[in-house]
């Protein structure tokens, strides 16, 4: 699926089951709500937090992917609503970072 795609298949989703948009504040709260989920698994996945039982920890992995896939929903909707285009603003914005970091990171001992 492209991102064009998918900013075409979640309106489509929102107009026919979702009923409508959040309004954009709302869909702000819910963004940083999603990547607080993802944070915290992240934690326990990759950082030094624990699971608080077995259950939780065999499931993380499949759990990490349903809340990055969360964070992109609320992100394109957020998209949509604003009448951003993800596949340019993405372009975009990796022409900026090649052209800004271009010798940075090659230059850059603690990535050696």
């Amino acid at each position: 699926m492209t991102i064009k795609i998918a900013q075409q298949t979640v309106d489509e989703w929102i107009k026919t089951i979702g009923v409508r948009y959040y309004n954009e504040l709302t869909n702000t709260a819910v963004l940083m709500e999603e990547v607080g989920e993802m944070a915290r698994l992240m934690a326990r996945i990759y950082g030094e937090q624990s699971f608080k039982n077995k259950a939780d920890e065999a499931t993380a992995k499949t759990d990490l992917a349903d809340e990055m896939a969360d964070v992109l929903f609320v992100l394109i909707c957020l998209a949509n609503q604003t009448d951003i285009d993800l596949t340019e603003a993405l372009k975009k914005n990796l022409d900026k970072k090649t052209k800004r970091d271009k010798d940075r990171h090659a230059n850059n001992k603690k990535l050696k």
